[in-house]
Parts: structure tokens; C-alpha cells; sequence
């Protein structure tokens, strides 16, 4: 691993755990290579399931959207993966907002699907 690794954010609505889950066990390799920062229960099931290293922040209720979003802005992460659920409404819905926003203002890759998120690590070969 590099002396500066690279850092991906994995986030995911519960109703959308299951399949960061999966994503993060078909690409459990390469994502190992890199410094992974999470939400407090995606990180935790990350960690339980896949096996992973992950930097867990507060839940995104309790503010770890916005933790991510500021890491974003610092220039810290490299690349979003927050698996969202369209069908269902989240309380803390303006700081997602505001997390989708500052990956677009800075220019980081964002995925909110697991299709996405497969293109994105096939193609950038993070």
C-alpha cells in the first residue's frame, strides 16, 4: 500500500445495506487497498460481514453525513459510494443533500447505486 493511501466513503440507507454488502464482498480485494471511512452502522457491517478495515463516523442521523461531507471538502476522499433508498424518506434528508452537493461542487465521483459503483471502481481502477 502506498505511504498516502487513497480514501473511498461507504454509505447506505437500510434499506440498502444488503446490497453495500454484496458490492463490498465482490470487491472486498480491491477495496482493501484502501482507506475506508463509513457510517457508524454501514461501517459496523462492513467490518462484521466483509471482513473490512473501515473508519467508522457517527450514523448519519446523528451528523456522519456531514462528517463525509466535510472530509469531501477537505479534499480527504477520493470517492462516494452512499447506496441510496429512492423509496423511502430519510429524517436527515438536508444532509444528504448537502453530501450529494459537495461531491458535485468538488468534482468527486458519486455513486448512489451499486451499477454505478461497480463502473466506478472498474474504470477509475481506484
Amino acid at each position: 500500500m502506498a505511504d498516502n493511501p487513497k480514501t473511498l466513503a461507504l454509505i447506505s440507507h437500510d434499506g440498502k445495506k444488503a446490497d453495500m454488502v454484496a458490492f463490498a464482498m465482490q470487491y472486498k480485494e480491491v477495496l482493501s487497498r484502501y482507506e475506508l471511512v463509513a457510517t457508524r452502522t454501514t461501517g459496523q457491517l462492513l467490518r462484521d460481514k466483509c471482513g473490512l478495515n473501515v473508519q467508522q463516523m457517527l450514523s448519519g442521523p446523528m451528523g456522519g453525513d456531514a462528517q463525509i461531507a466535510a472530509k469531501v471538502a477537505e479534499g480527504l476522499i477520493e470517492a462516494v459510494f452512499f447506496f441510496v433508498d429512492p423509496l423511502s424518506a430519510q429524517p436527515h434528508d438536508p444532509d444528504i443533500q448537502g453530501l450529494l452537493r459537495i461531491c458535485n461542487v468538488h468534482n468527486v465521483p458519486l455513486a448512489t447505486n451499486a451499477a454505478t459503483a461497480s463502473f466506478i471502481i472498474s474504470v477509475r481502477a481506484l
